[in-house]
C-alpha cells in the first residue's frame, strides 16, 4: 500500500504543477460529457487543483456545448495522460457551474485579458458558420482590449468547479503495469490493469 500512495503524491505534485506549466502534459486534459446519450471529449486547460476535497477547476464559455452537457448531467471524467512517465490519471467527477457568482467575478478578475477576449466573440462555440470567423472582435484579432472594453466578455465567463469522487492511477511497466484507485474518502484499492 505504500509503494501506490507514494505514486498517488508524485501524481498530485504533477497535477499541483501543471496549474502553471504549460510543458507538464497535465496542464491540458480531456473532458468527457454526455450528449444526447452519446460520451462527447475534448481538451481542456487545467486552471486550479486541489487536494482535499479532490478537485480540479476549468474555464469555459457558458454558452458552448460541454456548459449545457454539464448543465443537463452532471456527471463526467477528466483524463490526464503523460506520454514519457507512461501515467493516465482517470477522475470521475461531478460539475459545477460557476456563473455570474462571487467565485466566477473572482476569476474572471484575475483573467489575462488575451484570455478575456476569447469570451468576448459573437457566436457561441460549435455555432455553424458561412464562412470562416476568429469568433473574437476583430479590432483585438493583434491586440488585447482595454479592461473596460473585456468586461463585455463576463457574462459569457463560467469557471467550472469538478468534484472528483474517484482517481484511477495506471503507471504502464513493460513488467507488470500498477493500476489503483482513490476515492474522495483517501480509500485506497488496487485495481487489476
Amino acid at each position: 500500500m505504500n509503494k501506490i500512495k507514494k505514486i498517488f503524491q508524485e501524481e498530485v505534485a504533477c497535477l499541483i504543477d501543471a496549474v502553471k506549466n504549460g510543458n507538464n502534459p497535465y496542464h491540458t486534459f480531456s473532458l468527457s460529457t454526455i450528449n444526447n446519450d452519446y460520451p462527447e471529449s475534448r481538451t481542456i486547460v487545467l486552471r486550479k487543483f486541489i487536494l482535499e476535497p479532490f478537485k480540479i477547476f476549468f474555464n469555459a464559455d457558458y454558452r458552448s456545448q460541454k456548459v449545457t452537457q454539464l448543465r443537463d448531467s452532471h456527471n463526467c471524467t477528466a483524463l490526464f495522460y503523460d506520454k514519457d512517465r507512461r501515467v493516465q490519471v482517470r477522475c470521475k467527477c461531478i460539475a459545477k457551474i460557476h456563473h455570474n457568482n462571487a467565485l466566477s467575478k473572482k476569476v474572471w478578475d484575475n483573467t489575462a485579458l488575451q484570455s478575456r477576449k476569447c469570451y468576448m466573440g459573437e457566436f457561441p462555440p460549435s455555432q455553424e458558420l458561412q464562412s470562416w470567423n476568429p469568433n473574437i472582435p476583430k479590432e483585438y484579432l493583434k491586440t488585447d482590449p482595454e479592461k473596460k472594453d473585456s468586461e463585455k466578455g463576463y457574462i459569457n465567463f463560467t469557471h467550472i468547479e469538478l468534484e472528483i469522487m474517484e482517481i484511477d492511477v495506471l503507471q504502464l511497466h513493460h513488467d507488470g503495469h500498477i493500476r489503483f484507485k482513490v476515492d474522495n474518502s483517501n480509500k485506497y484499492s488496487y485495481l487489476a490493469p
